[in-house]
């Protein structure tokens, strides 16, 4: 064999993973800054937060439902880049999760549902809250305005004009189909809602019917009856003042306004868009029922939820080519993509009669289709006017970036919590007790290395030079790689993984032991140290390769059963353990045949294999 050039493959192999560690992956700061390991929660301190969930009635959510909603928060703080996060059930509530360093950003997004709703716009008006609460009291009042059409000096009760860059929703290019909508004038008509009989909403509980009364009791009879009787926003051009007698629908707070219809949310002047977004998470998911929220500065009515999350098969980001903005690209399942040309059609083929007609109006001014909105939670992401019936991979883009694109399609790919949850308390954790822990274990594996370099040269002589080196470089290999994946693809380390690569090194002088031992036994058949250097390393090679092979086995079982840190030890482990047998290959074996070659290697008293070679008659020795 050449020893030389597995040693130098090995040296290749150092530097290529030093020149990553200092170069690559995002790598800043000074050089000791770019050797800095990721660590984890126990050994810098961290952020833990806790999600609190909510279900109708104030009852215990199912313990599946709380077991599938852990899964799919842990997969959103890992698509994040953040390994080794805890991800625990506490109580019959409670989800806490559990980050090293400053994680605020990455946390306050994680209990967000994620429930993706695509909705028929069918009202529009403004946020009139303000105006309604404080009439200018020298106005006077304005003419009533013919339907379908309001004063150019009335931008009360007209939502802010989407523009240009207003988000859009259509056919991927590949597709063919096109969306979005034309700019909106400074003002535009007000849409007005259907009639209450006509909406279809499903019934509802007792408890909602409950706190329905208590609202009613806390607005007054009056405003609640005339509130009820609405059928269209009021129209505060014409009278000024005929918000007022709807001022105590103000003093609701979110969970209040939840509960009203939506005709009485859109209609009602005085409930506002701040209100609206306080409503707790959940607030309009319901599929069967039409839904209120905020876009564009305005109120939208939006009808019933044809095509939902579950229609999407597959959400990716993608940096638009034509464009250079980042866009999320929506596949359809089957019968998704059905339910979603449907519902395009419907939008592309009504007449200027349909409420959804005047309703785009509102938000675009001089439009030929009804728009769609893309609502995701309480949020409209997008509202575009369809101008085409679209049954291809579909895109929404939007103000996204890079981070906010995957974050979106995450969401939508691992599947909307099924508990809605509320956050919590989030507190600091102290490393403190983990910086201790620390120190006490490699004080420990220090004096273990020690105490194995003592015993390696006692028992080994020249071969325990081996055994160090080995070690070291093993070391250097291993730390080399955990700052390198640390840095691009999240693994964070703790105590948990350092008690993997102290095992691992453990092992890693096991296969010493079985390698020389091997060799004694050669020369104790009667060859001689050379030759029974090469005839030891094939008979001991594949009990090394089958020892590492079990262990490598059961990092990557115990990985996949496994969560939190234990997860990260297991991977250390497994690391850990390739990595060595890089070093048997590349550095153990070569090195032995280079020193095989040498006078002190056939020295007794330098070999380590003293006693043995004494054993050796004169003239095996020397052939």
């Amino acid at each position: 064999m050449h020893p030389g050039r597995q040693l130098a493959v090995l040296g290749a192999l150092f530097v290529v993973l030093y020149l990553l560690v200092f170069f690559a992956g995002g790598a800043s700061g000074s050089f000791t800054d770019r050797l800095q390991p990721k660590l984890g929660l126990d050994l810098v301190g961290g952020t833990q937060a806790t999600y609190i969930a909510s279900v109708e009635g104030g009852q215990v959510p199912p313990k599946a439902n709380m077991e599938q909603a852990r899964d799919i928060i842990e997969e959103r703080v890992n698509a994040l880049g953040v390994s080794e996060a805890e991800v625990v059930i506490q109580g019959d509530r409670n989800i806490v999760v559990s980050l090293a360093g400053k994680a605020d950003d990455q946390l306050k997004d994680l209990s967000q549902a994620a429930q993706m709703r695509f909705r028929m716009v069918i009202g529009a008006t403004g946020d009139a809250a303000a105006v309604a609460l404080n009439p200018p009291s020298a106005q006077p009042s304005a003419p009533a305005s013919a339907p379908g059409s309001a004063p150019a000096s009335a931008p009360a009760n007209a939502p802010a004009s989407g523009g240009a860059n207003a988000p859009q929703v259509g056919d991927s290019p590949s597709s063919g189909g096109q969306g979005g909508g034309a700019p909106a004038p400074s003002a535009t008509p007000s849409a007005p809602a259907p009639s209450p009989s006509a909406t279809g909403d499903a019934p509802v509980s007792a408890d909602t019917q409950q706190q329905r009364e208590a609202v009613e009791k806390k607005v007054g009879a009056a405003a609640w009856s005339a509130a009820e009787k609405l059928t269209a926003p009021v129209d505060l051009q014409a009278d000024p003042k005929a918000g007022l007698p709807f001022a105590n629908f103000a003093k609701l707070t979110g969970e209040e306004v939840n509960v009203l219809t939506p005709q009485m949310q859109f209609n009602v002047p005085t409930v506002s868009c701040q209100q609206l977004e306080d409503r707790p998470n959940g607030a309009i998911d319901a599929v069967n029922s039409q839904a209120v929220a905020c876009y564009q500065g305005g109120k939208v009515l939006l009808d019933k939820a044809p095509v939902v999350g579950e229609d999407i098969s597959k959400a990716s980001p993608q940096l638009d080519q034509q464009t250079g903005q980042w866009v999320v690209s929506l596949d359809f399942t089957s019968a998704g993509s059905a339910k979603w040309a449907a519902l395009t059609r419907q939008a592309f083929e009504a007449t200027q009669t349909d409420p959804c007609f005047v309703a785009a109006q509102s938000l675009y001014g001089q439009v030929d289709h009804c728009a769609v909105a893309v609502v995701l939670d309480k949020n409209v992401i997008s509202a575009p006017q369809i101008q085409g019936v679209l049954t291809g991979t579909s895109q929404i883009t939007g103000q996204f970036n890079s981070a906010s694109s995957r974050q979106l399609a995450d969401q939508l790919n691992f599947g909307a919590l099924p508990v809605t949850f509320t956050s919590g308390p989030a507190q600091t954790v102290s490393a403190t007790l983990g910086i201790q822990q620390l120190k006490a274990g490699l004080l420990a594996a220090g004096i273990g290395m020690v105490l194995v370099a003592i015993y390696s040269f006692f028992y080994y002589r020249l071969l325990g030079t081996v055994i160090i080196l080995s070690l070291i470089l093993s070391g250097l290999l291993t730390f080399g790689a955990l700052v390198f994946l640390g840095r691009t693809v999240g693994f964070t380390l703790t105590l948990a993984g350092i008690a993997g690569f102290i095992v691992s090194l453990g092992v890693a002088a096991d296969s010493f032991v079985i390698y020389f031992e091997r060799l004694k036994d050669e020369i104790h058949e009667g060859r001689s140290p050379r030759s029974a250097v090469p005839r030891a390393w094939v008979r001991a090679r594949r009990t090394i390769i089958s020892a590492n092979t079990i262990t490598i086995m059961a990092a990557v079982v115990l990985y996949i059963v496994s969560v939190g840190a234990v997860q990260g030890f297991a991977f250390a482990l497994g690391v850990a353990t390739v990595l060595d047998l890089v070093v048997v290959f590349l550095f153990r074996h070569p090195i032995m045949t280079m020193f095989a070659r040498t006078k002190a290697f056939l020295s007794p008293r330098v070999s380590g294999l003293g006693r043995v070679l004494r054993q050796v008659p004169t003239d095996v020795k020397e052939a």
